[in-house]
């Protein structure tokens, strides 16, 4: 198992002007899933698609979390930090390796999810996007590179199935309520506020308690807010 103290890095930097030579296919078909990412998964790059996305992963909790969680989903952490992003890739090999069989369906790409899912993903592809305790970019004219906002969920509402799911966590209170009115705006969204449901959803508390930040957030005694939503039907 690497070991984090070597794997370090700047926790956040700006999405709009980050460019540092990524490599990405120039269209989502061209996506061999199975290469680097899943080779032990399933029989086919297709049928290896991810269908759930840790966006901002970090060091990956949530995302070795979700693949026990969501046994039958294909679970993909995106990370814009390259030595992050090359911990989390150990990390899961490491859990294969420990755990021979599990762990197959959860991989990381290093990747600005800002740019780029166009490239990698097809219309309603996807199941359950997670946004978690990302930079909330507390100047007003930092507001434009906030990973949730009312532009960018439609590009969210393209790539997830009607049913679908996104979750949002922070421990910041300000960014929390943006995340609400952004999402409480967009037609193609809907509140889940059923306690039931809420409760039933071994994600959330998956959200809650497994992210790195979450768990220096609980050491501290800050508070946590979340609010999950269902992106709607289309009719036409």
């Amino acid at each position: 198992m690497p070991q984090k103290k070597f794997y370090r890095q700047r926790a956040h930097c700006n999405p709009l002007s980050h460019n540092d030579a990524f490599e990405y296919p120039l269209r989502h078909d061209l996506m061999d899933w199975t290469a680097e990412h899943y080779p032990a998964w399933k029989e086919s790059s297709e049928a290896s698609r991810p269908t759930v996305l840790d966006i901002g992963c970090g060091f990956g909790g949530l995302t070795v979390a979700l693949s026990k969680a969501l046994p039958n989903e294909t679970i993909l952490g995106m990370e814009i930090r390259a030595k992050v992003t090359e911990f989390v890739r150990l990390r899961i090999l490491a859990l294969r390796k420990d755990v021979p069989g599990s762990y197959q369906n959860a991989s990381v790409m290093r990747t600005n999810s800002m740019k780029f899912l166009p490239n990698y993903f097809p219309k309603g592809s996807l199941e359950k996007l997670f946004f978690c305790f990302p930079d909330p970019h507390f100047k007003r004219k930092n507001h434009p590179r906030r990973i949730v906002s009312y532009r960018l969920l439609s590009e969210y509402a393209y790539f997830l199935k009607p049913g679908g799911k996104l979750y949002a966590i922070t421990d910041v209170k300000d960014l929390h309520e943006w995340h609400v009115k952004e999402c409480d705006s967009h037609p193609m969204f809907d509140r889940i506020t059923d306690k039931k449901e809420l409760a039933d959803d071994p994600c959330i508390s998956a959200m809650i308690t497994e992210t790195e930040e979450g768990k220096k957030v609980a050491r501290n005694g800050g508070d946590k807010h979340y609010a999950v939503y269902r992106r709607v039907p289309t009719y036409h």
